[in-house]
């Protein structure tokens, strides 16, 4: 009988570490589960904050569904939720369910953005213990004057904008990872993975806010679904 090297033992019990359900592995970093066969990817997040200490009490509408806490993330006073993964991830994960970015428009444009339809959900805790719901994203949003919930959203895989991380230097970087900044709703960045097809001029008008009366408490954990719609 002879004895394995402690070197290759280790090598062995990463590997396997690597390879156990919900180790994330090489294409599926943490805090993003992608499900081929629904078509799904799902993103590890959290209810995010409406009032920030550096505003001095100041709430600004909601523009964007998911971006990076802050101060990392440019959006975060104006989110519904927050993550922790990089966008670029993310945007890698929607091409592994089979969809392929389009083109993100910004500011006033004739042209709505381009890219395959992607319906979002949020999976919320529910009354029952360990378990959750799903609701559609518009669920989460009600109009800031009226309280009635927004009727229509259509969200597409634009992928994001290349932009130059340092002005000293000529390398560009995915813009999504610069900002931080999953979905807007209206076209105010490029910086994105998804867009809708609300303008700037409807921007004017639709003063969103986080439907609190639907969503958990701030800080509370929940998961950002992206789905493919079958036959697309």
């Amino acid at each position: 009988m002879y004895r394995i090297c402690t070197p290759l033992l280790v090598a062995v019990a990463l590997l396997v570490a690597v390879q156990q359900p919900g180790g994330a592995g090489k294409d599926e970093p943490a805090g993003i589960k992608v499900d081929k066969e629904k078509r799904t990817v799902t993103i590890d997040a959290k209810i995010a904050p409406r009032k920030l200490e550096y505003l001095k009490g100041e709430v600004y509408p909601i523009e964007v569904i998911g971006c990076w806490p802050h101060p990392k993330g440019k959006k975060a006073h104006e989110t519904v939720v927050t993550f922790d993964v990089m966008p670029s991830a993310i945007h890698k994960a929607l091409e592994q369910i089979g969809l392929k970015p389009g083109k993100p428009v910004m500011g006033e444009s004739d042209k709505p953005p381009q890219g395959p339809e992607v319906k979002v959900f949020l999976d919320i805790p529910s009354d029952v213990a360990g378990e959750s719901r799903r609701i559609p994203i518009t669920a989460a949003l009600v109009d800031k004057n009226t309280g009635k919930q927004i009727k229509k959203l259509e969200w597409r895989f634009t992928g994001s904008a290349m932009k130059q991380a340092d002005p000293n230097k000529t390398e560009k970087s995915y813009g999504a990872d610069i900002t931080g900044t999953l979905g807007v709703i209206f076209p105010v960045s490029d910086d994105t993975v998804l867009q809708t097809h609300l303008t700037m001029k409807e921007e004017k008008y639709i003063k969103l806010e986080t439907n609190t009366k639907l969503l958990p408490k701030e800080g509370t954990p929940v998961k950002l679904v992206l789905e493919a719609p079958a036959g697309k």
